[in-house]
Formats: C-alpha cells, sequence, structure tokens
C-alpha cells in the first residue's frame, strides 16, 4: 500500500512548489520512497520534484489524458512508494473552462486528501477566512488543513493558528520567510532543476521543513491506495528507433508519454543537438520542447548536426517536433536581444522571441492535412505556452485546425513539410495515443 497526499495552494506564487520540493526531500530523508506527480502540464516544477526523490516525476492532467486513463496512469506509475505526493497546479479550484485539471478534480479522481498552502506574508487572521471559504467552497474535496507560507514572526504565526483552531481547521506547520528559497525564474518559468545554481539550495529547505512542518501529522493524513499487483507485459516487438533529442536546450518530456511510444514498439535514443556532431542511427527524430532560445548560438555553432537533421527530413525521415523543437526546425531564431541565428532550415520561417506571452492555454487541434502523425479530420487535444512567434514561413502548410478551450477562438497552427511536423502544440501520448501509433508505423515504414 502507498499512501497519498496533495499539495494544493490559494494562487500561484502561494509556495506550494517550495513546500512540496522540501517535503519530497524530508520525507526521503526519513528513509521512505515517494513518488512526486505535479496536477497540470507542467514540465519544469517536475524537475525538482525528480530531484528530491531521486526518480522521475509524473503528470496528471485530465485535458491532455482522459480521465479513464489518466488513473490508471497514476497508480501503474507508484511502484515500490511508500508516499506519493501531488502537487496542484495555480489555486486549488483553477484549470481550464469548467475547472477541467484542476487540483480539486484530480484530488476527487485520486480519493487523496489535500492540505492547503497560504502565503501568511502581509496577512494575519484573514488566512483563516480563506482557508474557511476554501473548505466549504466544494465540501466533496476533503481538506485536511493547511501549512501557512512566508510567516514574519512565531507571534504571526500563532495569532492565524489559534484562530485556525477555533474553527477545528488543522495547521501542519509555518515556514517563515527565507530569501534562500525563491527558486530563480525565466520567461516561462522556473529554471530547470538541472540549471538552479545553488547548490545546497535543497538540503537547505529540507531542514527548514523537517524544523518547521509536522511531517508527521501529513503523513497520518494521507491515504492508504491499493497499488494494483505488477502484470509482466509480453515482450513488444522492436518496430523501430526513435532519436529523442534532450539536453539542457530541450527537456519537456512527460515520462509516460515517452513511454507509451516504447509499449507501442519504439525503441528510443536520446541525442544532444547541442553536442552530438550528427544523428544517431534512427527511424524517425523527436523534437520536444525547451529552451533553444537560451542556448541559440550554440545550436547555432553545431553546424554539423543541423545539416544532419535537414538532411534526414529532405530524405523523408518521420520528425515531430513540439514548441522549442519546431522553432530549432526554423532557418533562423531571432532571441530577445535581437540577434538572428541560423537553426536547422527545414521550415523556411523564422521564430522571433517576444516580451509578452503569446499563447497559454489548452486547445483541441484538428488534423486539416494528411501527414505521418495522422488523417486529415483527427483530432487531439494539447497545450499551448509560448513567448514566440513564427513570422514568414514559406512553403509549408498549416498542419492543425485549433480551438482554444476557454474562449473558443479558433485559429490554424503548425506547419508540414514532406513527413515533418512542427507546431506549438504540447501532447501527451497517452492521451493523443493515436497520434503515437500513426508516428510509428511512418518510422517502421
Amino acid at each position: 500500500m502507498s499512501k497519498v497526499l496533495v499539495v494544493g495552494a490559494v494562487s500561484s506564487g502561494s509556495g506550494k512548489t517550495t513546500l512540496t520540493i522540501g517535503l519530497i526531500a524530508a520525507l526521503r530523508a526519513r528513509g521512505l520512497s515517494v513518488q512526486p506527480y505535479k496536477v497540470g502540464p507542467d514540465y519544469i516544477d517536475t524537475s525538482y520534484h525528480a530531484l528530491a526523490a531521486g526518480r522521475p516525476s509524473h503528470n496528471l492532467d485530465s485535458w491532455l489524458v482522459p480521465i479513464e486513463r489518466l488513473s490508471s496512469c497514476f497508480t501503474s506509475t507508484l511502484g515500490d512508494a511508500d508516499m506519493a505526493i501531488v502537487e496542484g497546479v495555480m489555486g486549488l479550484y483553477d484549470g481550464g473552462r469548467r475547472g477541467i485539471s484542476s487540483t480539486a478534480e484530480i484530488a476527487k479522481l485520486i480519493g487523496a486528501p489535500v492540505v492547503l498552502v497560504i502565503d501568511a506574508k502581509s496577512i494575519g487572521t484573514s488566512a483563516v477566512a480563506i482557508a474557511l471559504g476554501f473548505r466549504e467552497y466544494d465540501r466533496s474535496v476533503e481538506l485536511a488543513g493547511v501549512i501557512l507560507n512566508r510567516v514574519g514572526s512565531d507571534t504571526h504565526r500563532q495569532m492565524i493558528v489559534d484562530a485556525l483552531n477555533a474553527l477545528n481547521i488543522r495547521c501542519f506547520g509555518a515556514l517563515k520567510r527565507d530569501e534562500h528559497f525563491t527558486i530563480p525564474e525565466r520567461h516561462l518559468g522556473l529554471l530547470m532543476a538541472g540549471e538552479n545554481p545553488s547548490a545546497d539550495f535543497l538540503p537547505t529547505l529540507r531542514r527548514a521543513v523537517e524544523d518547521q512542518i509536522d511531517i508527521d501529522g501529513l503523513i497520518g493524513a494521507a491515504r492508504e491506495v491499493s497499488v494494483p499487483p505488477t502484470v509482466e507485459r509480453s515482450t513488444v516487438e522492436r518496430r523501430c528507433r526513435i532519436g529523442i533529442a534532450r539536453d539542457d536546450a530541450f527537456s519537456f518530456y512527460y515520462p509516460e508519454s515517452l513511454k507509451e511510444l516504447e509499449r507501442l514498439g519504439a525503441e528510443l535514443i536520446e541525442f544532444s543537438p547541442l553536442r552530438d556532431e550528427r544523428l544517431p542511427t534512427v527511424d524517425g527524430l523527436i523534437l520536444g520542447g525547451g529552451y533553444p532560445e537560451m542556448f541559440a548560438e550554440e545550436l547555432e555553432r553545431n553546424e554539423s548536426m543541423r545539416a544532419s537533421i535537414k538532411r534526414a527530413a529532405t530524405e523523408g525521415m518521420p520528425i515531430y517536433a513540439e514548441c522549442g523543437g519546431y522553432m530549432y526546425l526554423m532557418r533562423e531564431l531571432i532571441g530577445f536581444d535581437g540577434r538572428a541565428h541560423e537553426m536547422c532550415g527545414v521550415f523556411d520561417g523564422r521564430a522571433k522571441m517576444n516580451e509578452r506571452l503569446q499563447m497559454v492555454g489548452y486547445v483541441e487541434a484538428e488534423l486539416i492535412s494528411d501527414c505521418v502523425i495522422g488523417r486529415r479530420g483527427e483530432r487531439v487535444r494539447a497545450h499551448e505556452f509560448h513567448f514566440s512567434n513564427v513570422e514568414r514561413d514559406v512553403g509549408a502548410k498549416k498542419i492543425f485546425r485549433c480551438t482554444r478551450l476557454r474562449t473558443g477562438k479558433t485559429y490554424e497552427a503548425g506547419a508540414v513539410v514532406g513527413n515533418v511536423v512542427g507546431s506549438y502544440l504540447h501532447l501527451h501520448f497517452a492521451g493523443s495515443f493515436v497520434v503515437a501509433k500513426n508516428f510509428i508505423a511512418g518510422c517502421s515504414r
């Protein structure tokens, strides 16, 4: 049996990521195996979870993966974990339209209690009114209690705790304000865990959580869940080899999404567009999202890799590119400083970074052309989050007709040239498994 607890919050910026990382590290220091999860489509928070837990963190997103599959994705990835810690997204009840993929929805789906993180900076007993409102808003969400963040003093903490006790709302502790816990950010959010320059960040945070948070109480509040017995899978016939771009510039992948490719018969071979001279021997490529704009000079200098990818595309190799990978396939990438950098030139356009966010949110996308990932008319669910836009893309057909979940706005997006498909859409192959099957079929041919 494993125990599961969800860490929710009042809003983004309340400190749930910091608290989650510290809690995972503190539980692990006790000798417990911890399996982390993240509600929603985020790639960055999961890198910190993995650093603290020593194992990959998985996303639980009910838009990208249908609910009927999401439950099995959760239970099948628990493995031998003693504890599952699920970090929420935004505020507890925030998500897509009608609350889809909100922390509250996922907590109810997996039957887990929630501990609510409240940023107590600049407020006193008003924090109690917030906690009460969150508890009463939806009684079908089990609110185990709260954790206060950024309290200014012991007196500040005790004032709030006394008021919470009067309403029978449990407080599992309070983290004092400490700027050492601030994780550096860039335009897409936090720095990836591997880039965080503070070597003592995790140990310092763990000690603070151990000293200031009731870890025994949190363990006791967690709910036991049954882990299904491991089923020996029959050996899958390897149908093709797919190269996965993975390095500091390209790192946005959902672990279960890649596992879906393996379950369908793909052997995954990682390579680095930053460091490797040429492609490995593969039948297809996947170029995930990441930060090509932050490594544009290095990517430009690696002329042999860019030429290798351009040659593979010209010769008909199936290539699927998302967001940062899509930008890398352009002729040019224009950075925040306005400088142009040569990229692969598979698409005859240029990606330009902007100071303002161009798009964030869930979309439904319909294929408007036959291609290596599907047939015209097939639909997929996806997420977009980007500061760049594509300019002067010549000679490529649009590949998707997208509809934004929140607004209903429609627009055409992405591009296809030969067997190469690229767009700003992020897919999860456990939800868009038809795309995965089609792509693997194309690679195997």
